[in-house]
């Protein structure tokens, strides 16, 4: 098996209008074996910079050979393994899945070798947020409607589609401070082990909804015989009914329609005081801000994710906190964020999660390399190796500062890690779970996608998918790629994006009406 030689990513180049915005391939490190396609390159075609001649077709954001690779010889980019070749490849050859294939080598994990003192910022950064009671910062100011069980959807759902403002306009004309009513359900709650950890997650996950800032009040609402029993939820995390967080049971109320009648009534009294809060300045130090990537490409790791690194180290130096997730798209990159642990102890949580997902994989007879899905594929990745360093650069540069379960609440501030699945509704739900008031989404292939109540922002690697889908898509980074702008530039306008959003901004997905359908609790026990 080949061995990794232990040096961490560097930071891919920031573009330039000069040589390199003409080059048509990008090199992301010297020793690299590939240059990644600027755009569509074709045989015969000569690659100046790098003394190569193309063989055959290459797609936008795919690999170029650029020496020749024997068959079974690693294959790096970042200067980092991203998989072994299957067969002989020459240089100027396509590299894809025709011949590169996942492999297992050693990571030097170096605990804390690149742990450094976080510089504050000497002014830290405000936005306009909203102060609860108990010192809280909200980013928006809804009245959430959460079920216990599936049985339960319908009517959480026909509660808060009474006051959709593009349905029933008046409902909430007299209460312009609250954002919305908004609907969560989920598909489980019953035949699950009422003993057993899927039990105690899904009730860890709806008490951090429960819980949110962002959410005024709460209407919580069970059909009355499932195993999820309210009562359950509220015990397990010490929480108690009161006139912010009320519950319905639809056998005790007496069926569907007086249960929606009951609920709409209860909204209504809660009403009146959602609606009397003002956003003031606050601290940056207030952002909890979830990271994400979707439909990733073979430019997410050279523009948008880094980029959105940049802003993630702006944050944290204004006292904010940002959680990085979806494990299984950090195997194989988990070395480079061991390194920045602040202690031995972090560290090895991190490890212990990965862990646990290669067992959690054996058990049920997966793999962690079922990623890169097909989308990530028709876009340029080929290995989960390949897709994790590039994704993990969403994390910036700061230390990691703790590492929490699913769902957990998040109370470290700086850049931390949460333990999901890669699947990304289901990895937001426990961020936001978590205490996440804000979503960055990265994508390269087209995101379609919202976080009720904690707002989305969707950046996009490249500027063919902003002009094509461009409604979906908050901010381009595919100006990097274009050569306009380096990293740091578009680092500082999602940061400034971050804070103009977290003010009130609505985003693209707002505007839409995404949110309530992404709620996915992940689910991990037996259903019986």
């Amino acid at each position: 098996m080949p061995s990794d030689e232990k040096q961490p990513m560097e930071t891919p180049p920031t573009a330039s209008a000069e040589a390199d915005s003409l080059s048509p391939t990008i090199r992301l490190h010297p020793d690299d074996d590939v240059v990644i396609a600027r755009r569509q390159l074709v045989s015969g075609e000569s690659i100046s910079e790098e003394n190569l001649v193309v063989r055959g077709l290459i797609p936008p954001a795919h690999k170029v050979a650029t020496r020749n690779i024997a068959k079974g010889q690693p294959v790096r980019r970042y200067n980092q393994i991203i998989g072994v070749a299957t067969r002989d490849i020459e240089a100027g050859q396509h590299v894809h899945v025709q011949n590169l294939a996942m492999a297992e080598f050693s990571r030097d994990y170096a605990f804390c070798v690149d742990a450094k003192p976080t510089v504050h910022a000497e002014e830290p950064a405000t936005f306009q947020g909203i102060v609860r009671a108990d010192g809280r910062v909200a980013t928006r100011n809804y009245i959430g409607i959460l079920s216990s069980v599936n049985c339960s959807a319908t009517v959480v759902h026909a509660i808060a589609d009474h006051f959709r403002r593009d349905i029933h306009p008046e409902a909430l004309a007299d209460f312009p401070n609250v954002d919305g009513v908004v609907a969560l359900s989920h598909g489980g709650g019953c035949g699950i082990d009422p003993q057993g950890p899927g039990l105690a997650l899904l009730r860890r996950t709806l008490a951090g909804y429960a819980n949110h800032p962002n959410f005024a009040a709460v209407l919580f609402v069970g059909l009355g015989c499932e195993t999820n029993q309210i009562g359950g939820v509220l015990r397990a995390n010490n929480l108690q009914e009161d006139e912010k967080l009320r519950t319905l049971v639809i056998q005790d109320a007496g069926g569907t329609v007086k249960t929606v009648r009951q609920g709409i009534e209860a909204v209504k009294q809660m009403l009146p005081a959602a609606n009397a809060v003002t956003r003031e300045p606050v601290s940056a130090r207030h952002l909890v801000v979830g990271l994400q990537c979707g439909g990733s490409d073979g430019y997410s790791g050279i523009t948008a994710n880094p980029a959105l690194g940049a802003a993630v180290d702006l944050l944290v130096q204004h006292g904010g906190t940002a959680i990085l997730s979806e494990t299984p798209e950090i195997y194989g990159a988990e070395h480079l964020l061991t390194r920045r642990a602040t202690s031995r102890e972090i560290g090895e949580k991190l490890t212990q999660r990965l862990a646990w997902w290669e067992d959690y994989c054996a058990r049920n007879n997966a793999e962690l390399n079922n990623n890169p899905s097909a989308g990530n594929k028709a876009g340029g990745l080929t290995t989960i190796l390949e897709k994790s360093l590039g994704a993990v650069a969403k994390a910036g540069t700061t230390n990691l500062m703790e590492v929490y379960e699913y769902a957990q609440p998040v109370t470290a501030q700086g850049f931390v890690f949460m333990d999901t699945p890669g699947y990304d509704p289901m990895s937001a739900t426990g961020q936001v779970a978590g205490g996440a008031n804000l979503i960055c989404f990265t994508t390269g292939r087209g995101s379609a996608y919202g976080c009720q109540p904690a707002p989305s922002l969707k950046l996009a690697t490249n500027s063919t998918l902003w002009q094509r889908q461009q409604e979906d898509i908050d901010l381009n980074c595919g100006e990097i790629l274009d050569g306009t702008v380096s990293i740091a530039e578009v680092g500082e306008r999602i940061f400034q994006m971050m804070l103009e959003c977290a003010s009130g901004q609505r985003s693209k997905s707002e505007i839409h009406g995404y949110g309530q359908n992404e709620f996915v609790p992940w689910s991990i026990s037996v259903t019986t």
